[in-house]
């Protein structure tokens, strides 16, 4: 009887099993299915195993100066019930691959571990959110967008069928849409599909709300995905990697080719909420171009009031004050701000110190966000 129960469960089992993964290929689609279950866990070296478009170095690019630094220089930081703990100690007990810090334009600490060195790319995950907060400020001074306040379903209409009309720009911004999407890594959930899909469009298209826009913040991809498809079409046949490399990489001066993730080869949708690979010096360089409220060398590049609006605390209808134009801002008593990614990718800015921090990882390294945040802000405030 005993093992006939046994059996009895077990094909049980199977059958829902089967149903499951059934279910799943059908619903995410069978490449989809297969990235997971072959690629898993997320890493900073993504950008490998997925088709890709290029953004090319220019032939003159922008280097900081450098001043004699070999990744040893005497800093400690305080952060959490901890002080005075060695920054190269720090780095090498938290996964840390690359560590930046640049003052009035010059580098006076850089250091890499576990095999990267200033050459290396590392994926930015949702540091990218920040990144294409940029290309929208862009789009609106060039007119692709109106402004902030423009219904998303101008450029997506298929979106109206699902409520999607009163959903503006701002509110994809704010993350304050209500769209039914939760943030996990959940393997079976809708993160997780998104992240690996080959049918990006697909899927944007067929997102609901959960409640009705401006109710609050909801930190979601979702809301970059759909901001993401209105600024494609907005472009009309350019991609947005190459609006990223007229507008940002080649004025900027970019050391190295960097690598944006699209879901599928050769016309596929950039992953703008999580996916471009780039040096940690060039990471830096968007520091510096919000440190300078968007203007490169004396040349206007984002306008001003964006990079003001992007990094300045707003508590309209369901904002959340720290999160503005898919920035983190750092404390209400100060001006610092950044842009964060998952495993622990942070670009740093403290515009009272004109100090630019990058860090990357392959994980948190046992510090949580704020944490980092203050690892940052006890370097920034003590460099002279």
């Amino acid at each position: 009887m005993r093992t006939r129960r046994i059996k009895r469960c077990g094909a049980v089992f199977f059958a829902l099993a089967a149903a499951t993964a059934v279910w799943w290929i059908i619903a995410a689609g069978p490449i989809t299915v297969y990235r997971t279950v072959v690629y898993n866990f997320s890493g900073i070296d993504d950008y490998r195993i997925f088709p890709q478009r290029r953004l090319t170095a220019p032939q003159q690019p922008f280097r900081f100066r450098e001043v004699g630094n070999d990744g040893n220089a005497p800093f400690a930081v305080s952060f959490g019930s901890r002080h005075e703990v060695p920054l190269s100690e720090l780095l090498s007990a938290t996964e840390t691959v690359a560590f930046l810090i640049v003052k009035n334009d010059a580098i006076v600490f850089e250091k890499y571990l576990q095999g990267f060195d200033r050459a290396s790319p590392s994926l930015s995950f949702s540091m990218a959110k920040s990144l294409l907060s940029v290309l929208i400020g862009c789009a609106i001074a060039d007119g692709y967008l109106k402004s902030v306040d423009q219904p998303v379903t101008d450029f997506v209409p298929e979106l109206k069928e699902q409520g999607f009309a009163s959903v503006t720009l701002k509110h994809l911004l704010q993350m304050t849409s209500g769209i039914d999407y939760m943030e996990n890594d959940f393997p079976l959930g809708l993160h997780v599909r998104f992240y690996y899909t080959n049918r990006l469009e697909p899927e944007i298209l067929n997102l609901r709300l959960r409640e009705p826009p401006g109710t609050r913040f909801v930190y979601k991809s979702g809301d970059a995905f759909v901001l993401t498809l209105a600024l494609k079409r907005a472009l009309g046949g350019m991609s947005i990697t190459q609006y990223m490399q007229e507008r940002i990489w080649n004025p900027l001066g970019m050391e190295a080719d960097g690598v944006w993730s699209i879901d599928h080869a050769p016309d596929g949708l950039e992953k703008t909420s999580c996916c471009i690979a780039a040096t940690a010096r060039d990471f830096a360089k968007f520091g510096r171009l919000y440190l300078n409220k968007g203007s490169w060398n004396g040349r206007r590049i984002v306008p001003e009031v964006w990079v003001r609006e992007s990094t300045r605390s707003d508590t309209s209808p369901g904002s959340n004050w720290n999160y503005q134009h898919l920035w983190w801002l750092v404390a209400r008593d100060r001006p610092d701000f950044m842009a964060n990614g998952h495993l622990g990718q942070f670009l740093y800015i403290n515009p009272s110190a004109g100090v630019v921090i990058v860090r990357l990882g392959k994980s948190m390294g046992g510090l949580s966000r704020e944490e980092w945040t203050q690892v940052f802000m006890s370097l920034s405030d003590g460099i002279r």
